[in-house]
């Protein structure tokens, strides 16, 4: 059994050694964490990229069934509603005209949004079921009750 004797001379060896290996863990933590980052990342963006639907039309939905949409119209006022919260709260029909002009029934499976028939303008998220969309999502812009008080100020105002 040979006996090696620490000099000096080794010890100044040994220690850069230990200190490349110290530095190549922490370097491999720092690339794990890095990894781990860029992974969590692009999850939020393919989870993000899902709920995205593109603006359309009711022609371009019934074209493509299964694809979810966002499409903007108006109520369709002269044709009939349906709602019965006593049978079921989340069921609504109405009809609606895209931006285009074309008029489709429309089934929202939520509770019919309180002064539904004085909004100006429906956005739509949905696909197209059996002949009717099925919105799963709805925004209305609504007539602001304070835009006839503003013309009245700026009337007194003099702009």
């Amino acid at each position: 059994m040979k006996v090696t004797k620490i000099t000096t001379h080794n010890y100044q060896k040994i220690v850069p050694l230990q200190q490349l290996f110290l530095n190549t863990i922490i370097m491999k933590k720092i690339h794990i964490v890095a990894i781990i980052a860029i992974a969590i990342g692009i999850g939020v963006l393919v989870t993000a990229s899902s709920d995205m639907a593109t603006y359309s039309t009711f022609a371009d939905a019934f074209k493509h069934p299964n694809e979810k949409f966002k499409i903007v119209g108006t109520l369709a006022k002269d044709k009939e509603m349906y709602y019965n919260p006593e049978k079921n709260p989340n069921y609504f029909t109405f009809y609606m005209k895209d931006n285009e002009g074309e008029e489709h029934k429309v089934i929202l499976r939520q509770a019919k949004p309180q002064d539904f028939e004085r909004s100006e303008q429906i956005v739509l998220t949905g696909k197209v079921e059996n002949e009717a969309f099925v919105a799963t999502d709805m925004l209305l812009k609504c007539p602001s009750k304070y835009k006839d008080e503003e013309i009245q100020m700026k009337k007194k105002a003099g702009i």
